[in-house]
């Protein structure tokens, strides 16, 4: 059943065939740098877990609070309210005055003691935070034809995997040698920089690069909830997110206690993995699903489906292979396949509600994929390791993280049927 003409991306048509000013690239570049810092951020308390708990004493589910509950409440709450003013403001004064908190406050963290500090900092990393992906995602649409979406988007989520590799590659390497708190001092406040140069970026005309026949009223947000595809695309990806986002939560602590593998190292491997192999398939991944688009609108969703449902066995093989060899080569490749979805996802979502509902759009999304994955799924692993009794047994963490394969099982399904949807809607 089709959802109207701008819930299904109908009434929106793209213009003629157009070059890409130099400008648009750097302005890529600039705000692939702040989501690089944006994951750094974000992730490096993950690397840090174990010596955060060995020093102040805390249980799996504390950790899990901090690293994923503190910073979610306010990222999850405010995503929505933030994509709204990411389609009324100038997008690139509230990506700086984002950063700057976020920086502010994850530098912060490292002088935080006890529990209750370090979770408001966490906290305020989160609202930061909360600002950056409606209005970058929507000004990315402005500085690019459709034509090239996924592509671009594909380029900017890359730094997911450089923000995670920077992460757990330096995070793990000063943990190591100087002590969690430097992490945070030596990576969190450089950031009040870049806000500098976010600041004198330029705005481009909204919706610059598409015709809209249709002109939105002030009720017109509620198409983002009638939409059939949407609703597929939200819960789908949210499952898909919640398994991905784990493998760099949870699996970093999994080779430690279960493989006896040493925080540096770790940091390493983790680091290595996220530039090598996460920067190419990020871009991939959004070049491909742009030639899957070619076959129809549902095209994009069918492709992240299927990396989903490949995710499975990886999952599997991954919490129960006792061989070092078979472990690199199975989480390489669930890595690789954890990014690929992330650009096909914001490229959908803005085809679906056209240039004046990005924000809004990409911030129901955000939302909805962080309560998922951190705010739910994040605590229930670390809620089922305790219960477990991974303290004593650390084996038993498999139990816990086989949420995760389930959730892909789940997450293939709807992304399929949300791919039929799509075409259903021609």
């Amino acid at each position: 059943m089709s959802s109207g003409p701008a819930a299904n991306g109908e009434g929106v048509s793209p213009v003629p065939r157009q070059d890409v000013p130099a400008y648009s690239w750097y302005a890529l570049l600039v705000l692939t740098a702040i989501y690089v810092l944006n994951f750094l951020d974000r992730s490096i308390i993950f690397i840090l877990f174990q010596p955060i708990k060995k020093e102040m004493a805390l249980s799996d589910f504390q950790l899990a609070l901090l690293g994923t509950t503190s910073f979610v409440i306010f990222y999850t709450l405010l995503g929505i309210p933030f994509g709204r003013l990411a389609d009324r403001v100038v997008r690139k004064n509230m990506i700086a005055g984002g950063l700057a908190v976020w920086s502010l406050f994850s530098g912060l963290t490292g002088f935080a003691h006890g529990f209750w500090a370090l979770f408001l900092c966490r906290v305020m990393v989160g609202v930061g935070e909360a600002t950056l992906g409606p209005a970058a995602l929507s000004l990315l649409s402005d500085y690019f034809p459709p034509r090239m979406r996924a592509t671009v988007q594909g380029i900017y989520s890359s730094g997911i995997a450089l923000g995670g590799g920077a992460a757990f590659f330096l995070g793990g390497w000063i943990g190591q040698s100087y002590g969690w708190r430097w992490a945070f001092y030596l990576l969190g406040f450089p950031g009040l920089l870049l806000a500098a140069v976010a600041f004198f970026l330029r705005e481009p005309p909204r919706g610059r690069t598409e015709v809209s026949a249709v002109r939105h009223g002030p009720e017109d947000w509620k198409i983002l909830f009638r939409s059939v595809p949407l609703r597929y695309l939200y819960a789908g990806y949210a499952l898909f997110g919640l398994a991905a986002n784990n493998l760099g939560i949870w699996v970093p602590t999994f080779f430690i206690r279960v493989h006896q593998m040493s925080l540096a190292l770790i940091g390493t491997a983790a680091g290595t993995l996220s530039v090598v192999v996460g920067v190419p398939v990020t871009i991939l991944g959004g070049y491909l699903a742009d030639r899957f688009r070619r076959a129809g609108k549902g095209g994009r969703m069918a492709f992240s489906a299927f990396a989903a449902l490949a995710s499975i066995p990886l999952w599997l093989g991954l919490l129960y292979s006792q061989q070092i060899g078979v472990l690199i080569f199975l989480n390489v490749v669930l890595y690789g396949l954890a990014l690929m979805w992330v650009a096909p996802a914001a490229a959908d979502l803005h085809e679906i509600a056209g240039p004046h509902l990005r924000g809004l759009g990409i911030g129901i999304f955000f939302s909805t994929v962080n309560i998922v994955a951190y705010g739910i799924g994040a605590p229930i692993i670390g809620k089922l390791n305790d219960h477990f009794g991974v303290a004593t047994d650390p084996g038993q963490m498999r139990l816990g993280l086989l949420v995760c394969p389930a959730a892909c099982a789940v997450a293939a399904v709807l992304l399929w049927l949300g791919s039929r949807a799509r075409v259903a809607s021609d």
